[in-house]
């Protein structure tokens, strides 16, 4: 019989919501507690979604010892701070992309981890989506040939509130850090380290990077074209382009519910991988517990390596792009 496990949220958003209806879904966990810096927001989140009980301070939750798993749902600029909190307390964490700010921060969050021996992953919920996994097990056979070529666009155009998460320079946001993790995400986990990095940033009215555009080169040959925005639409989808065929994650590719192939001489196919209920979360929490059930402090599938990988690469594109967060990046050698 598997362990139930007691889930605690720290920050309580929009996105910790979602998280937490996909929580309900899988009867091994808990909706214990939900934490804010505002107890009433804790409270109003807890009686809405079900959680037992409410705290008024993240350090209130990690001293509960009923506590078992920690969902970090903060802004990312605080990922790198409640990710230590939780470790230092011994609570498997789950924490957010982006995973930390920069590679400085991820290396001293991986470092609290191993020194406390306790569970630490990114919460990247593309990698563990039917979707996602079908279309990697289909380019890693070899059957399309070699990726040449991987385009891969996230953007929207969001209403223009100068306080607002998304133009407020004072939470250090952009569309690289907040969404175009993904279009990155979708080249690495295909082609690798890139060799070369080109950047092209437009910033809006209150500093804040506001449309980016990336080329990826790579040692023989290889190309990715990336694109992130909250100033205009895109499809949201993600092409593989290879020797014999080509693959599409349709719109909205980081939790696609089907896949556009087509191999050299054949018929364009649509592939429909079977999805459990709720809205995508549930598979990365399952595998949370999983690990836990097994005693891993890291996942085998969204390693730390993973996630130190990106955020090199993150950091190379924001060098590139003159993105800089001084109360961050004080420590990185630009």
């Amino acid at each position: 019989m598997k362990k139930t496990y007691n889930w605690a949220i720290l920050g309580c958003g929009h996105i910790a919501g979602k998280f937490s209806d996909d929580l309900k879904l899988l009867p091994n966990a808990k909706l214990y507690a939900a934490a804010s810096r505002d107890l009433s927001k804790a409270q109003e989140f807890a009686t809405e979604k079900g959680f037992e009980v409410a705290y008024g301070s993240y350090e209130e939750m990690v001293n509960d010892p009923n506590v078992d798993a920690v969902y970090i749902a903060t802004p990312h600029s605080f990922h790198h701070k409640h990710t230590l909190l939780c470790l230092n307390h011994k609570k498997a964490v789950l924490c957010e992309k982006a995973f930390a700010m920069n590679t400085n921060e991820a290396k001293e969050m991986v470092a609290c981890a191993k020194e406390n021996n306790t569970f630490l992953m990114e919460a990247f919920w593309t990698m563990f989506q039917p979707s996602f996994i079908r279309a990697m097990e289909i380019l890693k056979s070899g059957e399309l040939g070699k990726i040449k070529v991987v385009r891969s666009d996230f953007a929207f155009n969001a209403p223009f509130f100068e306080d607002k998460r998304l133009y407020n320079p004072k939470l250090v946001v952009g569309s690289l850090l907040d969404f175009g993790i993904y279009p990155v995400f979708a080249a690495l986990t295909s082609l690798g380290i890139p060799e070369t990095i080109k950047t092209f940033v437009d910033f809006g009215k209150t500093g804040t990077e506001e449309s980016i555009s990336m080329v990826f080169k790579y040692r023989e040959g290889e190309m990715a074209n990336l694109v992130s925005s909250f100033s205009a639409y895109s499809p949201t989808q993600t092409e593989y382009w290879c020797e014999k065929g080509y693959l599409v994650l349709n719109p909205k590719w980081h939790a696609a519910t089907n896949i556009t192939l087509w191999k050299e001489g054949g018929e364009v196919q649509t592939l429909k991988p079977e999805h459990r209920e709720g809205m995508g979360y549930l598979y990365e929490a399952a595998h949370v517990m999983e690990c836990l059930d097994a005693g891993k402090i890291e996942s085998n599938k969204m390693s730390w390596q993973t996630s130190l990988d990106m955020l090199a690469v993150l950091d190379r594109i924001r060098i590139d792009g003159g993105i800089f967060f001084p109360d961050h990046d004080k420590n990185l050698f630009f």
